[in-house]
């Protein structure tokens, strides 16, 4: 059966597997490698592996993040074409998940404990904006990429210059979100107000302070 012909029953059954695997269990991801396969690992301080798991793991609750806003996005929207759109990004934010929680392995270190909370956050403000309409969803989408592409140079400056492994993650994590971005803007995203942009950019600061310690 193709993805579109799902009825809505069957989407909130496949959406409630999605969030269980995005937060609990093993993400589904695309058939592309991870950027940091086949690179040695680099030589850190215990302050610096501490410093870099801490910023690797802000980036996989981001992606939590993520993953709940396209699958609110994707249950509300009105065109088929968005919903497909807002599902393979869905998919290739699922690669990133993965890759971060690898990284989080290799450095011995935890995925945040407040993910669940911020999944059903985000989720809710996916599905509010879905429900706004699709040019507003498109213009969240846009602009939530646009401040995470942000976000991922602050890393990529903040990172110990000889973490080759967490820098290609992070590069190539930032490459897709700039592409994700384009899309949406290119399939009719709208600007958003500057409120909720700055609404958008508080919500962040807090996820990543909370993360960085929880």
């Amino acid at each position: 059966m193709n993805a579109r012909n799902y009825t809505s029953a069957e989407r909130l059954i496949l959406g409630f597997d999605q969030a269980l695997r995005t937060v609990f269990g093993r993400p589904q991801v695309t058939e592309r490698a991870n950027p940091a396969h086949g690179l040695d690992e680099s030589e850190m301080s215990e302050q610096e592996r501490d410093e870099t798991a801490r910023l690797m793991r802000i980036n996989h609750t981001g992606e939590v993040c993520a993953q709940a806003l396209y699958q609110g996005q994707a249950l509300t929207a009105k065109l088929p074409e968005v919903r497909d759109s807002m599902e393979r990004a869905a998919q290739e934010e699922n690669d990133h998940l993965a890759w971060c929680e690898r990284r989080l392995d290799e450095l011995d270190n935890r995925k945040s404990l407040l993910n669940p909370l911020w999944f059903a956050g985000s989720f809710a403000i996916g599905a509010a904006a879905g429900l706004a309409g699709d040019k507003w969803s498109l213009g969240f989408v846009a602009e939530t990429e646009h401040q995470v592409e942000a976000h991922l140079n602050s890393h990529l400056q903040q990172l110990p210059s000889q973490d080759a492994k967490s820098r290609a993650i992070l590069e190539q994590m930032k490459e897709d979100e700039i592409h994700h971005a384009t899309l949406a803007l290119e399939a009719g995203g709208t600007e958003l107000p500057g409120p909720i942009k700055l609404a958008m950019k508080l919500t962040s600061k807090l996820m990543t302070t909370s993360v960085y310690y929880l």
